[in-house]
């Protein structure tokens, strides 16, 4: 029989998956506010999906600036590009969910292939499940009393939902032991290996990694089901430090299934993979040998769904692989001229409460007069305020008060988290869904 698709997302609805269809189908029912910037003033009070369905233009139908924009056609061939490459490589992909935390990503990103989300930090935990989200991998080690119980309660009470989880310390196995004592499921947990001295979380030695499977072993409460680590954070990274790292992340995993480490296990997890290396993840974990269960090789790589103009545009493995396909940046900021006190200067009304800086200032793209859209020529964003975008303008700039200009951003973690909705639209202009974040 023929899978039931989600009318929200187009997602197939697993057994159990209601929760989820019904979370997203809520979503089309909040009223436009105050809470939300950018839209029409005469949409207050309709629903979103009354709002989508109209199929406004961003341009001539009432949206305000600053407005954040999503291509639809970019998001979708962002979507297809990383379901055919971790298909294409035997990979499993759990995209990490806090670059975005739009449940109708989520589920879109599970449309197109993915195994699960992965999560950072418990309260982005709670906003996956209550949108139906039913396999996260959590890339932390969680020591919360509170919070793992309530991960113990929800395992109990689905027994579709899988959760895995880091540990990274004796200490750390010992606190989960102790909230979690009396559970009806153990959790599932993976060593993470730490990418190198000063680097960000993970044990650094692989016989610290022994002690930490050895005091999983001891509870009742926590089951080993295999090994993890971020390659990011190798120290002075390039493809070679990467690929030996990863080896040994695989070559631990390889010791503590010939230690039986993993009998309690189904499936042995190797789990690894940001935005800037899953290439030679790929490579590394095409290596990895028989073991005594299936293999889960997980990538966790998250901003490749809107991608950027800037921070990831350069760290992109495509531009290493180029016969693999090429990611499209997804995001356009408009802004409105709102001053212009000399020739060689103009203000445009967003500002650092509207986009990303912490890693590379906007990028001056377009400048849209009277329908017509051309090249931002000679302009150039020098600052942010908290409400204005510097924009230093040469003598071949054509900027006058009033014009839209459209900016390109770097670091989508820093996009999304601006906007609590984000407008969804085709390269015409026509608006067609809008994207619900809950940071």
């Amino acid at each position: 029989m023929r899978n039931e698709r989600c009318r929200q997302c187009n997602t197939p609805i697993r057994p159990g998956g209601s929760v989820g269809t019904e979370a997203l189908a809520r979503l089309a029912e909040e009223r436009v506010d105050h809470r939300f910037k950018g839209l029409p003033p005469d949409a207050h009070g309709l629903t979103l999906g009354e709002l989508a369905a109209q199929r406004r233009n961003l341009f001539t139908d009432g949206f305000t600036t600053p407005v954040l924009a999503l291509s639809a056609e970019r998001l979708e061939h962002n979507l297809r590009l990383m379901e055919a490459y971790t298909a294409r490589h035997g990979l499993a992909f759990a995209p990490h969910g806090k670059t975005s935390m739009a449940p109708q990503l989520f589920h879109r990103q599970i449309g197109h292939g993915a195994w699960g989300i992965t999560l950072a930090v418990p309260h982005q935990v709670w906003v996956a499940r209550a949108f139906g989200i039913e396999r996260i991998f959590l890339a932390n080690e969680l020591v919360d009393p509170a919070a793992l119980r309530r991960i113990a309660a929800e395992l109990a009470a689905d027994p579709d939902f899988r959760f895995v989880c880091c540990v990274d310390s004796v200490r750390g196995v010992e606190l989960m032991d102790a909230a979690l004592k009396g559970t009806a499921r153990p959790v599932d947990v993976v060593v993470e290996l730490g990418a190198g001295q000063g680097a960000r979380t993970g044990t650094r030695t692989e016989a610290e990694c022994a002690a930490v499977a050895d005091a999983v072993a001891a509870t009742d409460t926590l089951r080993l089901v295999g090994v993890a680590g971020y390659e990011g954070e190798v120290p002075q990274a390039d493809p070679e430090r990467v690929r030996a790292w990863l080896r040994r992340l695989v070559a631990l995993a390889v010791d503590l299934d010939a230690a039986g480490r993993f009998a309690r296990a189904g499936e042995i997890v190797v789990s690894a993979g940001g935005s800037a290396w899953f290439d030679v993840v790929a490579e590394v974990f095409a290596e990895i040998p028989e073991l005594s269960l299936p293999v889960l090789k997980l990538l966790r790589s998250g901003a490749y769904v809107s991608h950027d103009d800037g921070h990831y545009r350069e760290l992109t493995p495509f531009r290493r692989v180029p016969e693999e396909g090429a990611l499209e940046a997804a995001f356009r900021l408009w802004a409105q001229v709102v001053s212009r006190p000399s020739p060689d200067q103009a203000f445009a009304n967003a500002g650092k409460r509207d986009a990303a800086h912490d890693l590379h200032l906007p990028l001056a793209q377009v400048v849209r007069r009277d329908g017509v859209e051309r090249p931002a020529t000679d302009v150039r964003v020098t600052g942010l305020s908290d409400q204005h975008t510097w924009l230093s303008t040469g003598p071949a700039a054509d900027v006058e008060v009033g014009d839209w200009i459209g900016l390109g951003l770097s670091h989508p973690c820093t996009v999304f988290d601006k906007w609590p909705l984000i407008v969804v639209v085709e390269a015409d202009g026509t608006v067609v869904d809008c994207m619900r974040t809950f940071f």
